[in-house]
């Protein structure tokens, strides 16, 4: 395909956490699309290694899958130092990786539960991105894409330490944005519903709603955060930064 000049990542390397399914997995494959080395990151090596292989096939672009628990400091480490090892270089950064489980209600929520939730969500992006940064800031610059929820604007009971979490995640980008500015830009997605391995424990009228709801009639795809990544990832997105950006099909004018 023939890519924009200020869209192109060739000689790029991207890392997406969360990047075997989903999301995660249409996000990588956005940006190898466009010319970008990506590597994939997620807990079991296996699932990074099929879908490694297989954007790799279909992009002709390198890829390293690596498992990496973000909820565990150490592993974040070692995900920076096997980048650098293999690459000698990270230009963008998708903080993806995101887990919600559900609970029967507030006070069943222990403290296991909330200390995970609150590890994946947004203790694992602070440390990916106070090291990628530090060191993007020390070459060439980049791009940090942190992805939170619709929902941290909006908490509901029913995934409040999730929200709680994401809210975290937004204020660390208002952080970022400032942080090693200009050679590093930080950028904020809200996703609402979305059409992915969490929507499978909702129930059909709650799929149902979500649908009818949305101004565009339906839930989103995991393609529909490509376009927008490309952007902010790209040169194409150079001036925008510490931006809050909600990909949702208009749901939350409706709240």
């Amino acid at each position: 395909m023939v890519v924009p000049n200020e869209y192109d990542l060739g000689g790029k390397v991207a890392v997406v956490t969360g990047g075997s399914r989903g999301i995660g997995r249409a996000i990588a494959t956005g940006l190898a699309e466009i010319g970008a080395d990506v590597v994939i990151a997620s807990r079991k090596l296996e699932t990074c290694e099929t879908t490694a292989l297989e954007i790799a096939t279909q992009t002709g672009r390198r890829t390293l899958p690596i498992s990496c628990h973000v909820g565990r400091w150490e592993d974040c480490d070692r995900l920076v130092e096997s980048v650098y090892a293999e690459f000698g270089r990270c230009d963008v950064l998708v903080n993806n990786a995101g887990m919600s489980p559900l609970y029967e209600g507030l006070p069943s929520v222990t403290e296991d539960y909330y200390d995970k939730v609150h590890g994946v969500n947004a203790r694992g992006p602070f440390r990916l991105s106070v090291l990628f940064g530090t060191r993007m800031a020390a070459g060439d610059g980049g791009s940090i894409v942190n992805v939170s929820t619709g929902g941290s604007l909006r908490p509901m009971p029913d995934d409040l330490p999730y929200c709680m979490a994401k809210a975290a995640l937004n204020a660390l980008t208002l952080g970022l944005a400032g942080a090693w500015s200009p050679k590093v830009r930080a950028n904020l997605l809200l996703p609402g519903a979305f059409d992915t391995d969490i929507m499978k424990a909702w129930t059909p009228e709650m799929v149902e709603l979500a649908t009818r709801s949305n101004p565009m009639k339906r839930v989103g795809r995991p393609q529909d955060m490509v376009g927008i990544c490309q952007l902010l990832a790209s040169d194409a997105g150079s001036y925008i930064n510490g931006a809050q950006i909600l990909v949702d099909g208009g749901a939350y004018r409706t709240l």
